[in-house]
């Protein structure tokens, strides 16, 4: 069974056991006068999150909350929404998704308790903490009360018209499975048997789709990090390891209700087509966007290779414009815009995207083109890079350290225990600035934490975002699907932890927000500040050399 370990997945998203939330106005210190600013703000939040969760978009939802609980970490009302949304913005993705329909469509029942029990098996031998049986199945119930009252399992299973009988099957389920001892494994799997058969003679749903809810309920339940992947998932996580992927090679962000483009990759479909930065999709295929959710919109997308789509894009400056375009394998560079930004004080920069298999020899690469330019310091701009692959953050850092601890891990088991450290072979000794923002995580942090606390060079920007932990991906014997578990938690040179806590920037840069698009092909340093500050640090540091 191929296991694929030391992943630093860049999702953010957690769950917890939930019945059904309803929306509350947490109490907060307000003055004589109203409330304060800070409570106007949370209570804004909270009915924006809420008008998004009654029009079913669930993906802006889920990216609102986000936020919103990163900004406000103590709220347990966004913790609650926010976990709640991403319940049901899971439940659409599977029910949109044709492996997952597949799946459950053509698996028997015994083979989807197989699954299941399999899931519980890798919980046991590779979580970073000992399961709760009895909780695992109560969250899987919770799952699939969730999918009882989705749109999309509702149309899938014929529920539409069953509101009442659903609301019996939830009490009789929590009532049949409240006073059951489930202490390991077997007893979970005889737990969920019992349901899926209940629900099938209840409402006649299929008993394997019960169980695969149940399934996604009890590893999404786990912490932030830790899910359920269907055999199309599990393929994309492959894809975005190994650096490539079928599509058009954009990057998208809900915003407004449309899908903006935030990025479009170098010689992708997308960019030989005319597509840019800063366009918004506004059709797809005839389909408008506007008319169907983001996450909906965003599978319009997908297709199989070869196939053309169709798009209506409108510009920044509201020019409307027609592209078609054809789905090809988009190979994903993990190092971008390499050049000279500074040629009378020899400064080099690279962004660098993401910690893929790749990025290692891109890196070589870039590294050494700067070097036949007439590089005599670098800047390596790890802004948005969400992470990767933890092996490959300490092969990155390796080439600019030559000694001592890169990170370590603990977790649960033995084997999860370890200590990274640099080798002094092809050590580059050029003097180094880091920008990292406040989407820098997992794989960027290790790489911006080790050189910060090697003082090794100056880290430029924002708090990162503040990922600790490491992921394993785990293909399942049964249903080709997969899951992403965390085995252990990462920690500093200096042995600090950076969940919820991030990397701290040596120095800070303050801005409301920054460019959709930030390239420095030329010094508007005015228009990206993180970039103004980078030069400064390193003018100050050569400076202080001579």
């Amino acid at each position: 069974m191929r296991r694929m370990t030391q992943f630093l997945a860049a999702t953010r998203l957690s769950l917890v056991a939930l019945a059904l939330f309803l929306l509350a106005i947490p109490a907060a210190a307000q003055s004589p006068n109203g409330p304060s600013d800070e409570t106007a703000a949370l209570q804004d939040l909270l009915r924006q999150g809420y008008q998004l969760e009654n029009e079913q978009r669930w993906g802006d939802a889920l990216t609102l909350y986000e936020d919103a609980v990163r900004r406000f970490p103590a709220q347990a009302d966004l913790k609650q929404r926010f976990e709640f949304t991403r319940m049901h913005y899971d439940l659409g993705r599977r029910y949109r998704d044709p492996s997952f329909l597949k799946l459950i469509s053509s698996l028997p029942l015994d083979e989807a308790l197989d699954v299941y029990v399999d899931v519980l098996g890798k919980v046991q031998t590779y979580y970073v903490e000992a399961p709760n049986w009895k909780q695992l199945v109560e969250c899987g119930c919770n799952g699939f009360d969730v999918a009882l009252g989705g749109t999309d399992f509702q149309n899938r299973h014929n529920l539409s018209s069953s509101a009442p009988a659903i609301q019996s099957l939830r009490a009789e389920l929590r009532q049949a499975l409240a006073p059951l001892p489930i202490e390991n494994r077997e007893a979970a799997r005889q737990a969920v048997e019992m349901a899926a058969r209940l629900a099938n003679r209840r409402l006649a749903i299929n008993p394997s789709a019960v169980v695969l809810e149940f399934t996604c309920g009890a590893t999404n339940a786990l912490d932030t990090y830790s899910t359920y992947l269907t055999p199309a998932q599990l393929t994309e996580l492959y894809s975005q390891i190994e650096g490539n992927f079928v599509g058009l090679g954009v990057e998208l962000k809900a915003d407004q209700g449309t899908l903006l483009i935030v990025r479009v990759i170098r010689s992708s479909p997308a960019d030989v087509a005319g597509i840019k930065a800063g366009d918004r999709i506004v059709a797809v295929d005839g389909q408008v966007t506007r008319e169907v959710s983001t996450d909906q919109a965003a599978n319009l997308l997908q297709g199989p290779e070869g196939s053309t789509v169709r798009l209506v894009l409108q510009g920044p400056d509201g020019q409307s414009r027609q592209v078609s375009s054809r789905r090809t394998r988009v190979d994903v560079p993990s190092i971008e815009d390499v050049k000279i930004v500074d040629s009378s004080q020899g400064v080099g920069y690279l962004k660098l995207t993401c910690f893929q298999k790749t990025t290692t020899r891109d890196l070589d690469e870039a590294l050494w083109s700067l070097h036949r330019a007439g590089m005599r310091s670098l800047i390596i701009d790890l802004r948005g890079n969400p992470g990767g692959l933890l092996v490959t953050a300490v092969e990155v850092a390796d080439k600019f350290l030559e000694q001592g601890v890169i990170v370590s891990t603990h977790g649960r088991v033995a084997q999860e225990d370890f200590t990274y450290r640099a080798n002094h072979a092809g050590t580059w000794r050029v003097p180094l600035v880091v920008l990292i923002d406040k989407d820098s995580a997992s794989a960027a942090e290790i790489f911006a934490g080790a050189i910060r606390d090697h003082r090794r060079g100056t880290v430029v920007g924002q708090r990162s975002y503040g990922k600790g932990s490491v992921q394993g991906i785990f293909p399942l014997s049964t249903g080709t699907a997969g899951v992403r578990l965390t085995t252990a938690k990462f920690y500093s040179p200096t042995g600090s932890e950076y969940a919820g806590k991030g990397v701290i920037p040596d120095l800070e840069v303050r801005q409301a927000a920054r460019p959709v698009e930030s390239s420095v092909s030329t010094l508007k340093t005015n228009e990206d500040p993180w970039m103004a500050a980078a030069i400064q640090a390193v003018r100050q540091g050569q400076m202080a050399k001579r």
